[in-house]
């Protein structure tokens, strides 16, 4: 059997489930994630020049949360959208 290569949030998810970090939802909780997911879905493109310094800047602070960098953007572009 060929063994899969996990991503780093793939191996921790994988401990947390292993230690038993991970607990039984309702149908109706899970209903209510998955609704949210499902409106958080991203159905647009936008193109738009930046400067290559606050890109960089931003691209670093993505890596610190180990996100790609335009999920980064698109949720501080959502969380000033929403205030």
């Amino acid at each position: 059997m060929r063994k899969l290569k996990l991503s780093k949030q793939e191996k921790e998810m994988e401990e947390a489930l292993l230690k038993g970090e991970y607990v039984d939802i309702d149908r109706n909780e899970f209903k209510q994630i998955a609704d949210t997911i499902a409106s958080r879905k991203k159905n647009s493109v936008l193109n738009i020049r930046v400067n290559s310094e606050d890109l960089k800047l931003l691209k670093k602070k993505a890596q610190h949360f180990d996100i790609r960098y335009q999920t980064f953007i698109s949720e501080l572009l959502h969380r000033i959208a929403q205030s």
